[in-house]
């Protein structure tokens, strides 16, 4: 299985892939180490969010679905208190 680069005093599950270079068109390829480890295929569907401070971050959009639900639940469970 991929396992991205190690580098000493990575947290456990924290990988860094290298870097990619940015196209003409805006296009960048995702490294095939990452594309196996989380799934990704042709066709996927990827979340791009940007923070001026902070950067991009490039993600499914079910990550974000399962926080708001989370989110959510967590909401209605203080309301009933």
């Amino acid at each position: 299985m991929a396992g991205g680069k190690h580098l000493l005093g990575m947290p456990h599950g924290k990988h860094i892939f290298g870097t990619v270079k940015v196209g003409e068109r805006g296009q960048i390829v995702i490294p095939k180490d990452a594309r196996e480890m989380f799934h990704i295929q042709p066709g996927d569907t990827l979340l791009v969010l940007g923070d001026e401070k902070n950067g991009i971050v490039v993600t499914r959009p079910e990550v974000l679905s399962e926080i708001a639900r989370k989110i959510f639940s967590t909401m209605e469970e203080e309301k009933k208190e």
